[in-house]
Parts: structure tokens; sequence; C-alpha cells
């Protein structure tokens, strides 16, 4: 099994690897599911001994994208690759929650070589068939979902049908509460061969000048070293 580890520091780049994990989702602001990293990130990641992918998202919210968004993502895909970054973790909407396939079209021909990853928009179409045949299409290595649910242990049913229709030509990886407690529910009722977590743990923040400007939450998650190890040796 695969372990991706979701990181969205340098620290949590390090805890992932000594802990074990196979691949990096890269990202900024996990809390609101994870936005594009900074280049500096993306520099140190691709320096690193496993493979990392950016997420591209220029934004907190909707998966809906204007022209102009647009042209940051496809600027984004240029930083990773000139970053030497193996892949990217990309996706995009219609209104109506089906995938955006001009939008898919045209930053997949933009990532060119690179691997891609189709992120959670995918928990938010209405047709899953309809969602994994163009991903298909369109190249995408794996799908990133949470069976259209919260998280992966409350979506089994959709993940179950996503994984039957791809039969084998696309990767479905679980991701979103996927944990020691969650896992079992997945694997091995799930033919997967990969698997997504942050591996995080909770971490209340102490520096009370921090919590009144506003520059920290009263409790922020980091990427576990110990925790990315034990979810491994789960699945030896």
């Amino acid at each position: 099994m695969l372990l991706e580890v979701c990181v969205e520091d340098i620290a949590g780049l390090n805890a992932a690897i000594a802990g074990g994990g196979d691949r990096i989702e890269l990202c900024s602001a996990l809390a609101v599911g994870g936005l594009t990293p900074s280049a500096g990130l993306m520099a140190a990641a691709a320096r690193a001994p496993i493979p990392a992918y950016a997420m591209i998202r220029p934004r907190a919210g909707s998966f809906v994208y204007s022209a102009d968004e647009q042209d940051i993502m496809k600027s984004d895909i240029d930083a990773a690759r000139h970053a030497g970054l193996p892949g990217v973790v990309l996706g995009a909407s219609l209104p109506d929650g089906r995938l955006d396939s001009d939008t898919l079209r045209a930053l997949a021909d933009h990532v060119g070589s690179l691997g891609k990853t189709l992120h959670r928009a995918f928990d938010l179409v209405p047709d899953i068939e309809e969602a994994v045949e163009l991903a298909i299409s369109l190249g995408f290595e794996r799908i990133l979902t949470s069976g259209r649910a919260k998280t992966a242990a409350e979506g089994l049913p959709a993940l179950e049908q996503a994984i039957a229709v791809a039969a084998g030509r696309i990767s479905i990886m679980p991701g979103s509460g996927v944990n020691l407690g969650t896992v079992g529910k997945l694997w091995p009722r799930l033919a997967i061969t990969e698997i997504h977590a942050s591996c995080s743990v909770a971490a209340p923040e102490t520096d009370e000048h921090l919590l009144a400007f506003g520059f920290s939450t009263p409790t922020v998650r980091r990427t576990d070293a110990a925790t990315v190890m034990a979810l491994k040796a789960h699945f030896a």
C-alpha cells in the first residue's frame, strides 16, 4: 500500500519522510482543504527522497474558476515544473458540481508530461461514472476521493462504485479522515493500492500574543512522523 501524506510546511515534509511516507501531497492551508504551496516549499520538496505533487488551488472555496484564476493555476503549474516536482494535484467544477471538462482539459494540456492527480472536486459530482471516465480520458493517474462523503469511511458505497467503474484504468485513492481508527473500514474491503492521510496530531497554541493578533488558532495540527510510521505498519 502506497501512503500519500498531505503536508503544509517544511516540518510536515520532514516528518512525512522520517515516518516512511511514500509520496507527498504538497499544500499550504490544509485547514481549508489545501491551497497551492509556496515556490520555496516546492523547491524544498523537489530535493526530498520521495516524490511530491503540488496542490494547484489558488484560493479556498468552490472549484469553479474564472479565466484569470485559470491563468494563475497555469503559472503555478509552471512553478511546480520549474522546481522539479514530478506532478501536480488539481480539479475544476461547473456550478452544478459536474467536473469542468473544458477547464480540466486546458489545465491537463498545460501540465504536459507531469503526473496528475484529480482532487476532491470529484466528491461534488452527481454522476460517478461520468466523472471517472472524464478523468481517465484526460490522463489523470489517480482520483483522490472520500466517496462523496465527509470522510472516506462514510463514503464506502461510492468508493466501491468508483473502483468498479475505474476497472484498473485509474487509481482510486481514498482520503479524508483516514487514520489508524478508520483505515480498517477501508482496507482490505476496498481494492486499492494507495491511500491518502494527513497523519497529523493536534497541538495547542500556547503563545497568547500569536492568538491575540490572529497569527495562530487555539489548536493547530502537525504532521507526526510516528503516526506516519504506524499507519504504514498497518499495511505490512
